[in-house]
């Protein structure tokens, strides 16, 4: 079973778990889509999707190679 939001109720990528994780808590087992994020935090999706790159850059082990599976879709 795929997780999803608990804002909205979409199903959720690897990447925006991985987001979820990064900015809120690492052992989090419940999560938000980035649209719902980037309300919570009044920041831009492009925005988030930016940093989402720049920590798999630095390695972050939360984000895997940028795959179409694991990559955030624009809405």
């Amino acid at each position: 079973m795929a997780d999803k939001c608990i804002k909205c109720g979409r199903e959720l990528t690897r990447d925006e778990i991985g987001l979820h994780k990064k900015l809120f808590n690492r052992g989090a087992t419940e999560f938000m889509c980035i649209t719902c994020v980037s309300k919570h935090f009044e920041v831009s999706e492009d925005a988030l999707r930016d940093k989402i790159d720049q920590f798999r850059k630095m390695g972050c082990q939360l984000f895997a190679e940028n795959t179409s599976e694991n990559f955030c879709p624009p809405n």
